[in-house]
């Protein structure tokens, strides 16, 4: 199936996701739970300038990210919590 116009992104359901992990699991490889960073909700407000978030990135991944993706950071915008997909494991 390819994505067509206005199409969702074709993700793995938590199905995939489950059977994944019981057959590494199977397999001996160690499948550690990724624990989610407690985040603070903040008021929205001032932003911090872009070029400040950028230089948090390491040299070397930024190089990484530009050789692999041709990445190129052009703003900064809040995420609601909500809409991050909570980490179960």
């Amino acid at each position: 199936m390819t994505l067509q116009d206005g199409m969702p992104p074709l993700w793995p359901d938590e199905s995939a996701e489950s059977a994944m992990l019981t057959e590494l699991r199977s397999r001996g490889e160690v499948v550690a739970p990724v624990a989610a960073e407690a985040v603070e909700e903040k008021e929205p407000g001032e932003m911090p300038p872009l070029n400040e978030l950028v230089q948090r990135i390491p040299a070397e991944v930024r190089e990484v990210l530009d050789d692999l993706f041709r990445a190129k950071f052009v703003r900064v915008t809040r995420v609601p919590k909500k809409a991050l997909k909570p980490v179960t494991g």
